[in-house]
């Protein structure tokens, strides 16, 4: 029994640690990346990209949180309205670039 209390509690600990120290992004950075990286697409819609500014294009989006976007932007995506390519197709972008931009886009779309 106290194997599996304890296994519980690191699990619980893990879960914990693990929120409290989600990534932290810096939307105002997330302005100039944007402009550079990834306005092609944001702006216009292209290959189904969101528009920056469209608030019904983000809707459904901003449920998920800005860390599960980044992940996603991240990585690349396909979805059923489009595609994101890692990292926007610039892959010298850091990962806290990609969600500095990505949180600049979700302000921007509120």
């Amino acid at each position: 029994m106290s194997r599996f209390v304890s296994t519980a509690l690191i699990g619980a600990a893990m879960l914990v640690s693990g929120n409290a120290f989600a990534a932290s992004y810096d939307a105002a950075a997330g302005k100039a990346v944007y402009e550079k990286s990834c306005a092609t697409c944001h702006k216009t819609g292209m290959m189904g990209a969101p528009k920056v500014g469209a608030k019904a294009d983000w809707t459904g989006r901003v449920g998920q949180g800005v860390d599960a976007m980044a992940a996603k932007s991240i990585k690349g995506f396909k979805g059923t309205k489009g595609m994101m390519p890692a990292k926007g197709g610039n892959a010298s972008l850091t990962d806290k670039q990609v969600g500095d931009a990505v949180a600049y886009m979700v302000g921007a779309s509120k």
